[in-house]
């Protein structure tokens, strides 16, 4: 069993306001951090489903003036980055407020770093690369999922190099995180999977990183038990208020999780998919998990037994040959009750892809606390099993 580091560790997590109505302190946030004029950061999706609207009136209840850059993709592109950068230079902005969920509050990190640091957003790829911090920055999360309103995370796509960029960096971390579950309501069932999904491998890695520590072990360890007993109730029934806000407050302990201990090769060999065909980051998580677990499961098994007992398996009563399978079982049953359990093939990958795939994946800053050492051969075998 891999057991905390006596080293000294370090807990990064911003300001978090959570509970009904938090969503409607924006103002009084972003005017306490000195903001006159923010940008919000938001999409077209969360456009429509309406919450901007609670945001902008707190805004003007504060006296802060406000313009809207919305041009954000579900995988924030690096040249979004920079119109929104143009957009906040242009209307004089001093904050940035980020409602919406990882992409957009992935994209005002980017804004941010590139306002700060006056380079390319892709020239920061990789851990602790950012000089100087960003203006303040206050995040509205509007799924349970990403948990980027928390993290020290930003994920930006590099369109030319058909490759998710990863960007890890305390100067990131937002400055305060409005958590309201009621931003959740409008979720599709496929979204709330997506979002669910992406948090519950967050749990699982984060526990099992090569960096974790006794205090990210309790927020993992909460997570993972909080989205496997509510994500099937909430994709059964949406409006399900106590599934949703169960999830919220799983999505947002994972954070604080992974935040502080980084991630694996499920999230490394997910952005390399993300990066090639675009796909939702949570179908991509969940399509490649089992795979993954069965591969780090011998590195550090009795860490994947506490897990094993979070999802209600009691490990203790198997034999120890058989207790890697009952936890395979168990996720392999939420993959395929969340509905997002496709093949690569399908996709749009083909067998060619894979060396292109696995050399990306290798090279991404979450391999590096994998809890298992990964070639670019085993990573290859990870993708020819998830075809």
């Amino acid at each position: 069993m891999t057991t905390p580091s006596t080293e000294l560790r370090k807990f990064v997590a911003p300001e978090i306001v959570y509970g009904p109505g938090s969503r409607s302190l924006v103002g009084r946030y972003a005017r306490n951090l000195g903001a006159t004029r923010v940008l919000v950061v938001s999409d077209p999706g969360v456009v429509l489903a309406g919450w901007l609207r609670d945001a902008f009136a707190s805004l003007e209840r504060e006296g802060v003036l406000y313009h809207l850059f919305a041009d954000v993709s579900p995988n924030p592109r690096a040249q979004e980055v920079h119109r929104g950068v143009e957009v906040y230079q242009q209307e004089h902005c001093d904050a940035l407020v980020a409602v919406g969920g990882g992409s957009p509050m992935d994209c005002a990190k980017g804004i941010g770093i590139v306002l700060a640091n006056k380079e390319n957003i892709l020239t920061f790829e990789g851990v602790d690369r950012i000089a100087r911090p960003i203006p303040p920055l206050v995040c509205v999360p509007t799924t349970a999922g990403s948990s980027a309103d928390v993290s020290q995370f930003a994920i930006i796509t590099d369109t030319e190099r058909r490759l998710k960029v990863s960007i890890i960096s305390k100067a990131i971390v937002p400055d305060i995180s409005l958590v309201d579950c009621d931003t959740t309501r409008t979720l599709t069932p496929f979204l709330i999977a997506c979002s669910g999904m992406d948090a519950f491998v967050h749990g699982i890695e984060a526990f099992v990183s090569n960096a974790h520590s006794t205090l990210t072990d309790v927020y993992a360890l909460a997570a993972i038990s909080l989205i496997w007993n509510n994500l099937p109730a909430a994709m059964e029934n949406p409006l399900d208020e106590a599934a949703r806000r169960h999830l919220m407050e799983g999505s947002l302990e994972a954070g604080l999780a992974f935040s502080n201990t980084s991630l694996g090769a499920v999230h490394a060999m997910a952005h390399a998919m993300g990066g090639l065909v675009d796909n939702p980051h949570g179908e991509a998580n969940t399509l490649l998990v089992d795979h993954v677990v069965a591969f780090n499961y011998e590195a550090a098994p009795e860490r994947f037994d506490l897990i094993a007992e979070k999802l209600g398996l009691e490990p203790a009563r198997l034999a120890p040959g058989r207790r890697k399978e009952a936890l395979l079982t168990a996720i392999r049953q939420l993959k395929h009750s969340s509905g997002l359990a496709p093949r690569l093939r399908d996709k749009g990958i083909s067998r060619s892809d894979i060396p292109f795939l696995a050399r990306n994946a290798l090279a991404d800053p979450c391999m590096a606390t994998n809890p298992r050492r990964m070639t670019l051969r085993d990573v290859e075998v990870l993708y020819e099993q998830a075809f």
